[in-house]
């Protein structure tokens, strides 16, 4: 286990991060072979320090950090395998709920993922490269994303996130992230991610090498660590594709050049907005989105266009429910009103092919 030693007090109070400086040699991997890493921890207030991390044991130096990662709200958790950074909820981050929209949300569990990465010496010319990816010319595309949102922050309101990675087989990784409103600990939203290997050139999938697992896997919790342990989770179900004709529709989407990410395809995020774009007004008026899940098809380019269909998709608990409360005589079950479930798909204009396949979750707003 790796293990950073530093005064507890300055370790919580701190505005920084620690950082690994030079990727992992060879050393204690999941591949048997043993690991160095050196790593930059700088409290608040303090010089910058180096913690050199070789066959489990860490000894401090001097050490030179960023501005940004000083003044960065975040830092790597005690154990060095999970990170954790602080977000104020600006205005322009606020939508017309008079709370943080979900793409607010995708966006910084998106950057503090990225700040996880490049605070353990990961690429900061590309999401999360390592160095044998970056030799290979290899990047991290989603494959899939699930977010859960208990309660929505406001403006002004300061989001504490948790983030870590784990392997997920020999073609990709996942990322899990926790949310929990700062001023009361109180977890307001959790989701988790799949991520497969991209050729940069090719555009074509790879399979996760060892050299690359390697790199990686020496920052990730020993033990499985999951943001939704449950059995029959939300982000364990798979998505039916939508077909046509869907009851609600938005054609003609255009990528805009903003977008496009540092890898030149559209960001992950801009796909939410999409599927969001077909929602029935009536819904968006009413309701507020509880959960979404996304699976990523293809890939979109920035000539693309784009169409966006939706349709309800009953849910079998609330059907069941509906059905019982039925027989007093009732004409629908509150539980059915309170809550609405939808298919999505993304598609090419002109070929029909599909961009990303999805299911959102909706339940009532409440009284504010």
């Amino acid at each position: 286990m790796l293990n950073l030693s530093w005064n507890a007090t300055d370790h919580v109070k701190a505005l920084a991060q620690c950082r690994f400086l030079d990727a992992p040699r060879p050393g204690l991997l999941p591949s048997g072979r043993r690991a160095a890493a050196v790593v930059s921890c700088y409290p608040a207030a303090k010089a910058p320090t180096l913690a050199v991390v070789s066959d489990g044991l860490a000894r401090v130096e001097p050490g030179l950090g960023s501005l940004a990662d000083q003044l960065r709200l975040g830092s790597l958790t005690e154990d060095g395998l999970s990170y954790k950074e602080r977000f104020i909820v600006r205005c322009y981050e606020v939508g017309i709920n008079k709370t943080a929209t979900v793409e607010t949300i995708a966006n910084l569990l998106q950057e503090v993922g990225c700040n996880h990465a490049q605070g353990v010496g990961f690429s900061t010319d590309g999401f999360a490269t390592t160095t044998t990816m970056r030799k290979m010319n290899l990047i991290w595309v989603t494959a899939r994303m699930h977010i859960e949102i208990y309660k929505y922050p406001a403006w002004s309101d300061v989001v504490e996130i948790e983030t870590w990675c784990q392997g997920e087989g020999r073609i990709g990784t996942r990322r899990d992230w926790i949310l929990k409103d700062y001023a009361n600990g109180q977890v307001i939203g959790r989701a988790t991610s799949k991520w497969v290997m991209m050729n940069q050139e090719t555009r074509r999938l790879q399979k996760v090498n060892d050299d690359v697992r390697d790199e990686y896997l020496v920052f990730c919790p020993r033990e499985s660590r999951l943001a939704f342990p449950e059995e029959n989770n939300g982000s364990l179900k798979k998505i039916a594709k939508l077909e046509d004709p869907a009851q609600y529709s938005r054609l003609g989407l255009v990528p805009r050049r903003a977008d496009l990410d540092m890898n030149q395809h559209v960001n992950n995020v801009a796909y939410i907005g999409w599927v969001l774009e077909s929602m029935p007004q009536e819904i968006i008026d009413s309701y507020e989105l509880e959960t979404i899940t996304l699976d990523y098809r293809r890939e979109c380019q920035r000539d693309d266009i784009v169409d966006s269909l939706t349709s309800h998709e009953p849910d079998e608990n609330l059907e069941a429910i509906s059905q019982l409360n039925g027989t007093n005589g009732s004409a629908a079950s509150p539980a059915t009103e309170d809550y609405h479930q939808f298919l999505h798909l993304l598609r090419l204009s002109g070929d029909g092919l599909e961009i990303n396949r999805g299911r959102t979750q909706w339940r009532k707003k409440p009284m504010r």
